[in-house]
Formats: C-alpha cells, structure tokens, sequence
C-alpha cells in the first residue's frame, strides 16, 4: 500500500465509514495478490483490486453494504471466467468490511504491519531517492544514518527513521527475514554494517538479503578486508555487490533507485537474494 492510498483513506474516513474491500483468497490465476485492497466510499474508490468486471461487481457490493449497513455475504466467491466476463480463469474470495474512522490505527497495523522488512543504511543522494521509491511499496522501511540531521521532516508512512551511532549497532534489533540495503557516506561505515550483517548471518541466518552499493573493485577490496576479519568465501558469498538490476545503466540517483527497489523485490518474491 503506498502512502498516497493511505491518506487518500484516512481523510475519506474522516467524513465517513467506508467499505474496506480485501483480496482473502485466489485460487489459480487471479488480477491482484492476497492482501489486495480497495476502499469504497458512495463517490469515490481508493486503491484497485486489479479493475476489470471484478472490481466493478465488488464496488456495486460494497456501496450496497454501505447504503444497507450490512454485507449480504462478508466473504464472496468469484470464478473469473465468461460469466464476469474476464478470462483469468481463477477464484478470487473477497472480503467486505464497513470501516470507519475509529478504525484507523487497527487498519494501519494491519496493512502496513504485514509488508516485507527493509533496513536502509544510508542517507545519502541515493539513499533518499531510494526511500521516495520504497515508500511507494509494499514495504517496511526502517532507514538508518549515524547523522541524525539527514533525515527528513516529512516520510512516506511506511518509513520510520533511526539514528545509530555506530550505525551498524542497528543491526542487532533488525526484524528477522529483513532486507538490508547498505550505502552510507563512508566505505568505512559500510564495512562495518557488511560485517555486523555476516556476523548476525553467522548466528541466525536471518537476513535473507544484504545488498551493498558500489564497483566490482569496491567489493573486491572489502573482500580482503572481510577475509581479513575472519569471514571466509561462503559467508561473503550472502552479500549482493554491485547492487541493481545489471541491464539498467545510469548513474543518476533516481535510476539506480528504481534499478535496486526492483532488484529488491525480485530478491522478496523469489524468497532468496
């Protein structure tokens, strides 16, 4: 959910409940994910469930609820086939809720609350571009400098900032399974962070992606230097280095942010780095 979307709810649910229309369940091939949401306000629509027939039957439901204050069925069945005139082929289950502003804080919680963990190390050019992209994701962003004056007065939602000094002492309270993306002002800062994260590896193996910013002769120094404090080849192996997607060049800090997010979320679906 990006934050736009959330504004978009929480000012509509200031002037009203709403029906919160939610993917529950797809078997086969269906538009959008599990988790997939759209809100239903009596002249508006707040995100997309993935369009089409679908979408248009679930607002049709969902603005009946609202004008009844009930939903007939709150989990409804939809084969995606000639009759909803899309040729998907799939199930989709959707969920109908009437939410309303009191709701707020437990609807943050719950769609901001179950997206893929993500730390940033970094604040710099590329560590802001990459934060006006990952804040537009699915994700939950922590963003870590050891300058706290870098960070920005305003933020996507799904960012939260932490000032750490020594920065790579954040590493210790990362949430298991998150991604961690290392580009500080200092090579020496992002060895430290590489190492706090191959030594956590060492003992929980629980950061299921570490990507590190820079040249093939960058890492190769820090490899010397890894070698060095004791890590050997198999370990080092778990850092991803250059980061982003190879056949997209350019070294403007907003391409090599679309270039890393989209490497990032590679790395998420496929469940490995």
């Amino acid at each position: 959910m990006s934050h736009v979307h959330w504004h978009q709810l929480a000012r509509a649910l200031a002037d009203g409940p709403a029906v919160l229309v939610t993917v529950e369940a797809v078997q086969g091939s269906g538009p959008r994910e599990v988790g997939a949401w759209m809100a239903v306000l009596p002249d508006a629509v707040i995100n997309t469930i993935g369009g089409g027939q679908l979408e248009f039957q679930a607002i049709d439901e969902a603005r009946a609820m609202l004008a009844e204050g009930v939903a007939a069925e709150p989990v409804k069945r939809y084969p995606l086939g000639p009759s909803l005139g899309q040729c998907c082929g799939g199930v989709v289950h959707l969920r109908y809720q009437c939410v309303q502003a009191s709701d707020i804080a437990v609807l943050q919680e719950r769609l901001f609350g179950a997206h893929a963990p993500v730390a940033l190390f970094g604040g710099g050019h590329v560590g802001k571009a990459l934060i006006h992209v990952l804040g537009t994701l699915p994700l939950s962003v922590t963003w870590v400098d050891s300058r706290d004056e870098i960070f920005p007065a305003v933020l996507p939602l799904n960012v939260q900032c932490e000032h750490s000094d020594p920065v790579h002492a954040a590493v210790a309270d990362l949430r298991p399974g998150t991604q961690v993306l290392i580009m500080s002002f200092s090579h020496a800062e992002d060895l430290d962070v590489v190492a706090a994260c191959l030594q956590r590896q060492r003992r929980l193996g629980d950061l299921p992606y570490i990507g590190l910013i820079g040249s093939k002769t960058k890492w190769a120094t820090f490899r010397h230097r890894l070698a060095a404090r004791g890590f050997n080849e198999a370990e080092m192996a778990w850092v991803t280095s250059p980061i982003g997607l190879p056949d997209i060049g350019g070294k403007e800090p907003e391409v090599i942010a679309v270039s890393v997010a989209a490497q990032l979320l590679q790395a998420i679906r496929s469940g490995k780095p």
